[in-house]
């Protein structure tokens, strides 16, 4: 195995960066400004004062506007032969230039580290999402400081910078009000940052930060997160070309569209009515054939078998057939939304100062479409990150209220398959194209002549800065904010604007997520892929033994012939050179633990509440992320509120933590003190007293005594007033490694999505709260437990429980 490249020197970095073209310092920021004239006793003895030159970008350096698309297959899109209409992506395609040979790392927060430093995903630590990060160099998701990203670096030449939508690169344990704040948007070069900090958000009751601070949640009956993201988008854009129409713009828009929850207007669901009845083998076929008719994938292309696992749409009953033809309706109307509000933001654009001089790179997906859905679909997908599959007998039952506030739902793997068309599996896998081969489209007016041409040299998500760089005139800084820059491990592809004949900017590119790993080099591809993405369960796994497979991508464009043996030496070559870049860009040590890294608890990793047995809340407290809230799974625990009932009407959350995909609220309606716990969505069971609580001070007790033996059992509920025992009752089980994708701690309120459908949002408590507090007993299984149990048992209709 090779040994890690040596680190940089900094004064070869430093020289090297003021040999680069372009003009601009090798070294950032600029040194502070110093009068140069002559300086007397007094002004009329000295040289007329001079103000410092504010910093200008490079002559004719273009807007640019960044879209990247969450969760987006290859053949998803119309554009690119998919079936769901692109009418935006048409038209920008029209107008630029296509590239059907761009990749991704198969994983979002990889992905968008890589695209905003223009490293590779474990040269920046972002070896997985941030919530599964550990100790190791590519793992901590901790972007290091030697790795600046494109914001800061325009920013600091004369661009404004704009970050509106998907953060998913800030560390979970970062994303509280007490910071820090230095990998935040703002932290990490962007002016303004509106949009969420966590890996996917509910669309109808999303949490949502503009800068620093909490959005309040909105009053518009009609609203939707992606319409929301293209009103910010366009309103900054507007008003930054408005104030300083002479300065150029980055503008990162990064939709949480098409990733789950598939939240959408129903009008947008009716579009797709009827349209995916004949299932996913039949959507790969017709897929296919326009991908060949448009061009998109080369002549004589084969359109791979199913992935092994996957069902045929021919061996499932009608009822299964009805339920997963309308989840792919709800996804259709949710991707075309997106695509609608995407296309109102670049018509904006063009309407600025200089938009002929406006660079659009418009990538669809940060990796192929996910399977995380499960094999039969998901009614709410942190089932999935929980250790947890789904029967569709159970989801069935709300198949009309698909897309709506009440499910955070997904589809099944094999349509996640079909988006990805021509190609095997899915997002996570990326030993194969399905997890990282994605659309992109470049278009700028002012520049690109062959305008709805094909471009097909293989690209990676790490070429995107360098190319940004060379096309703005900037070099790539060897120190940024007095830190040795990381060299920039990706190349440029500008050339490509102007010349399809134009080389590959590479010949070589390692990919690996989750132990499923890739080696392209010289035109073919390695493979060996680990886990069906679909499972989050793992079992033990050798990375010797694992099979690898050999395709030849200059023939085989979808990786349809394996040819390891025909060609063992060859593919024997291609494995030694995958260990020799894994060692050399932090790869290692490789990790296949699933569910059990969610759990930040058990791994160890850094936390505001580690250790901490008693936490203290006060009035205000809201919108604390779940990675800062207290640990409560697998565990004894007592919660201690003391509130002020109010005369009159005595309603409102006094405490919760979670939301629609789990967690639980303690309430008071009509006076009476409530306890829901959200077991997944799949349960709610609800312990309610017999009796109102009488006006005046209150001290609310809930306490729960885990039966421990294991993660995720059950245990005994009790809550009094005053001492007073009001309610008692047991939870069958509870969840094992967290509560909530994306929503914490509220206290005297519930922002976000509600814990049940008996109350509407906020639900403010109309009388007062001192504090609440909250006690955890120790943890009841070893740090290294393996994952929960595999079956989440037959889905339960919401309960209510009363104890007398």
């Amino acid at each position: 195995m090779a040994k890690k490249d040596n680190k940089p020197d900094p004064r070869r970095q430093v020289a090297v960066g003021k040999a680069t073209a372009g003009g601009t310092p090798a070294i950032l920021p600029r040194p502070d400004f110093h009068f140069p004239g002559e300086v007397g006793r007094t002004y009329l003895d000295s040289d007329p004062a001079r103000f410092p030159k504010p910093v200008q970008a490079p002559e004719g350096a273009p807007n640019i506007v960044l879209i990247l698309i969450d969760d987006c297959g290859f053949g998803q899109y119309g554009t690119f032969g998919g079936g769901i209409p692109s009418p935006t992506m048409d038209k920008l395609a029209a107008e630029g230039l296509r590239y059907n040979r761009f990749h991704t790392t198969a994983l979002c927060s990889p992905t968008r580290a890589a695209l905003i430093t223009g490293r590779n995903h474990h040269s920046t630590s972002f070896a997985g999402i941030t919530e599964l990060a550990t100790g190791y160099d590519g793992y901590t998701c901790i972007l290091p400081k030697s790795c600046g990203t494109m914001g800061e670096v325009l920013r600091q030449n004369g661009y404004m910078t704009a970050w509106v939508g998907k953060n998913h690169n800030t560390p979970t344990w970062e994303t509280s009000m007490a910071g820090p704040f230095d990998r935040w948007a703002n932290g990490l070069g962007f002016d303004y940052f509106y949009g969420f900090n966590a890996g996917d958000m509910n669309h109808w009751n999303p949490i949502l930060y503009q800068n620093r601070d909490l959005v309040p949640a909105s009053t518009d009956p009609d609203y939707h997160l992606t319409t929301d993201l293209a009103d910010k988008s366009i309103a900054w854009v507007r008003q930054a070309k408005s104030v300083a129409p002479d300065r150029p713009y980055f503008l990162y828009l990064a939709t949480g569209a098409t990733h789950a929850p598939h939240h959408t207007p129903e009008d947008w669901i009716a579009k797709f009515k009827g349209q995916f009845d004949g299932g996913w083998d039949r959507y790969r076929e017709q897929t296919h054939a326009r991908q060949l008719k448009l061009g998109v994938i080369p002549k004589g292309t084969k359109l791979t078998t199913r992935s092994k696992g996957l069902p045929a749409w021919s061996s499932l009953n009608a009822d299964q057939k009805r339920l997963y033809a309308r989840m792919m309706e709800v996804f259709a109307g949710y991707a075309a939304h997106c695509d609608h509000e995407l296309g109102r933001v670049i018509e904006a654009c063009k309407e600025l100062p200089d938009a002929d001089n406006t660079l659009f790179i418009y990538i669809a997906g940060d990796n192929g479409a996910s399977a995380e859905g499960g094999i039969e679909g998901s009614l709410c997908e942190n089932l999935f990150f929980n250790g947890f599959s789904e029967k569709w007998q159970d989801n069935i039952k709300a198949i009309d209220e698909l897309g709506g506030p009440k499910h955070f739902n997904h589809f099944p793997s094999a349509w996640a398959h079909a988006m990805n068309t021509p190609f095997q599996w899915t997002k996570q896998v990326a030993s194969h194209f399905g997890g990282t081969r994605n659309p992109m489209i470049v278009s700028w007016p002012a520049r690109i002549k062959d305008k709805g041409a094909l471009r097909e040299q293989f690209l990676h998500t790490i070429d995107i800065v360098p190319t940004i760089y060379e096309l703005c005139g900037i070099t790539a800084p060897a120190m940024l904010n007095g830190v040795v820059q990381k060299p920039i491990e990706g190349r440029s592809f500008a050339g490509t604007l102007a010349d399809g004949g134009a080389d590959s900017p590479r010949n070589t590119q390692y990919f690996e997520l989750g132990c499923n790993r890739g080696l392209y080099h010289d035109g073919w591809m390695a493979s060996s892929p680990s886990f069906v993405p679909w499972d989050p369960n793992r079992q033990e796994w050798d990375p010797d033994k694992a099979p690898w497979e050999l395709y030849n991508i200059e023939e085989d464009f979808s990786q349809a012939n394996d040819l390891a043996k025909k060609h063992p030496d060859q593919l024997r070559k291609l494995q030694d050179l995958w260990w020799v870049e894994a060692a050399k860009y932090n790869v290692l040590p490789l990790d296949w633990r699933a569910t059990i890294r969610m759990n930040a608890e058990l791994m160890g990793r850094p936390s505001l509440i580690a250790g901490r047995t008693r936490m203290t809340y006060y009035p205000g407290t809201i919108g604390l992320p779940d990675a800062a809230s207290p640990a409560m799974c697998n565990k004894s625990w007592t919660i201690t509120a003391e509130i002020e009932v109010p005369e009159g009407k005595a309603e409102g959350m006094i405490v919760t933590h979670g939301g629609l995909e789990g967690g639980y609220g303690l309430y008071l309606r009509d006076g009476t003190p409530t306890f829901v716990y959200n077991y997944l969505s799949i349960d709610r069971p609800t312990f309610t007293a017999r009796n109102a609580l009488p006006p005046g001070k209150a001290t609310l007790v809930v306490a729960f005594k885990y039966d421990g033996g294991g993660m995720g059992k059950g245990g005994t509920v009790t809550m009094s007033a005053n001492g007073r025992k009001i309610a008692e009752g047991r939870l069958e089980r509870t969840i094992p490694i967290q509560f909530s994708l994306g929503e914490g701690l509220d206290v005297g309120m519930d922002i976000g999505s509600p814990i049940d459908f008996s109350y509407k949002m906020p639900f403010a408590y109309t009388g007062t709260i001192e504090k609440v507090t909250v006690e955890l007993g120790p943890l009841a299984v070893a740090p290294t437990a393996a994952s929960p149990r595999r079956s989440s048992g037959p889905r339960k209709a919401a309960t209510k429980r009363s104890a007398k």
